[in-house]
This record gives structure tokens, sequence and C-alpha cells, in this order.
């Protein structure tokens, strides 16, 4: 009798191994995973060679003299120096690079991470082996984040390395917009509201396509009202002086105006300074973590509401 019981008994299931979903998304999207891994590697080389020529590209921007002096260098050496150029444009690309990787951050996370899963049948698969599918969708959410927030961050501490003392005659002034994204915490921000975004429409469609194209315009339609009213994200500082008023190069300049009360020029300019950029960042960086953080509690709640 005890035998039969034993035998009739169901065999208790092995216990899961730690990591375990971590693990299948992670073999799941290992041609992303292999791709994001070897464009950080190829980005950080770059970065590290441009911060070598940082040196000769600065001493082919300095003043010269012809005849040189004893304290200035011929024009015909500091001509030669093609450095500069280099390094001009190799800034450019990494600064473009870092500002627009939340595109196709956005696309692949709702075609691929969840849009494609669900379409084809697989995440269904994996809630039917004891995944509960909130967990599901954490562990689709955080691996990806902690990756892009790792690679992102050092990239960003690279491109700042490499900009040195941030000549704006070299690297672009910071107010520039891929300048500006590209060298704080907003580049990481960014790519995390790409994620959540295509996660999302991932969950709303169910399909691979429609929920790529979904993300790509939301995406697209955040970057642009965010560099449009980048300016209004933080109070101007205003300056009133008689006749023209010349700002320096650093500043941006938001608005200028000269008003004749009683035959008298003034001008009125409003700007942000240099100082401006961390406030800046931190407030663009806040508003992109709060679209990420409803996009995601958004998911999770249409997630629930779909069980049964």
């Amino acid at each position: 009798m005890t035998a039969l019981t034993a035998a009739a008994a169901p065999a208790a299931r092995p216990a899961p191994h730690r990591g375990g979903p971590l693990r299948a998304v992670l073999r799941t999207h290992r041609a992303a995973l292999v791709l994001w891994l070897a464009a950080l590697a190829v980005a950080a080389v770059a970065l590290i060679w441009l911060h070598s020529l940082g040196d000769e590209a600065r001493q082919g921007m300095s003043a010269c003299s012809t005849p040189p002096t004893h304290r200035l260098p011929s024009c015909a050496a500091v001509e030669a120096i093609t450095a500069d150029e280099t390094y001009a444009n190799g800034i450019a690309v990494i600064a473009s690079l870092l500002s627009w990787a939340m595109f196709p951050v956005a696309a692949w996370a709702g075609g691929a991470l969840t849009g494609r899963e669900l379409e084809s049948g697989t995440a269904q698969l994996a809630w039917t082996q004891s995944l509960h599918p909130l967990r599901w969708l954490a562990v689709k959410l955080a691996a990806p984040a902690a990756l892009l927030t790792a690679g992102t961050g050092g990239l960003v501490l690279l491109n700042i390395r490499a900009r040195g003392d941030g000549d704006p005659d070299l690297v672009g002034d910071w107010y520039n917009p891929d300048a500006f994204v590209s060298t704080g915490p907003v580049a990481v921000a960014y790519a995390l509201a790409g994620l959540a975004l295509g996660a999302l429409a991932g969950l709303v469609w169910r399909r691979a396509l429609p929920a790529a194209g979904t993300a790509l315009a939301a995406s697209l339609l955040l970057h642009h009202l965010l560099e449009r009213h980048r300016e209004d994200l933080w109070p101007t500082v205003s300056r009133f002086a008689p006749g023209s008023i010349d700002l320096p190069r650093s500043v941006l300049q938001v608005t200028w105006d000269t008003s004749m009360p009683h035959g008298v020029g003034i001008s009125h300019a409003t700007f942000h300074p240099p100082s401006h950029f961390w406030p800046l960042q931190y407030v663009e960086s806040g508003l992109l973590l709060a679209v990420a953080g409803t996009a995601t509690a958004a998911a999770f709640l249409l997630l629930a509401r779909r069980l049964p």
C-alpha cells in the first residue's frame, strides 16, 4: 500500500535554478546583446583614441604668427596639424550616436523584446512554465535597463573625458543638442525612456512591426518636445544695458530685444549661462525618468488586467 501510494504521488518539481529567467532573456536576445556590447567596445576605443588626440587638436586651434614670434608658433606649422579636424569630427559622431540611441532601443523593445514574443506565443509558453507574467515582464525590463544604464553611462563619462576642456571651436557649444545630451545623465534617461515606451507599445499591439513603429514615433515626439522646450526647463538670466549687449559665445541666448524709452535705446537679453548646464540636465533627466516610470507602470497594469 505504501509503495502504491508513493508511486501514485506526483514527482516533485525540481527547484528552479537561480537566475533562470534572466539567462533565458539573455539567450533569447543574444544577437541584440552581442551587437550592444560590440557597439560599446567600438565607441569606447574610439573615445580613448580621441582623448589621445586632444592635446594635438588643441594645438591646431591655437593662435599663430607669420613670421613666428617667441610667443606664437608659425601659422604654416599650425595649419599642417590635421588632428583638430579628425578630433572634432570624431567627437561630433560620438555625440550624435549617444543622443539618438533611444530610437533603436525603443524600436527593439517594442518589436523584439515584447511584441514579437507575444505575437509568436513565446511569452505565453514561458508563462505556462511556472514563470508569472508580471515576473516575466520585470525580468524583460530589468536586464536591458541595467545594460543600458551601465553602457550608456560609461560612454558618457568617456565622452566627457575625451572632450577635455570643452573648447567650443573643437567640440561645439555646451547647449548644442547633441553635445548637451551626450555629456550628462540625460543620455541614460533617454535610453531608459525608449526602453519603457517600446515595452509598453509591444504589450499594447502584441505584434512586432506595429509595436516597433509606435515606439519609434513616441520616442521621436518625446525627443522633439524636450529639445524644443529645453531652454524653458530652468529660469533664464536677464541683462539690461544701454545700446547693444555683447554676450559671450558660451551662453545660450533665448531672447534679445531693444526698446526706446525716452529716446534712449535699452537692450534686454535673456540667456542661460554655462552654469545652467547641470540644472537643465537634472530637470530633463527627471522628466524622462518620469516618462519611463509612467510607461513601465502602464505596461505592468495592462498586463495584469489581461490576466485571467
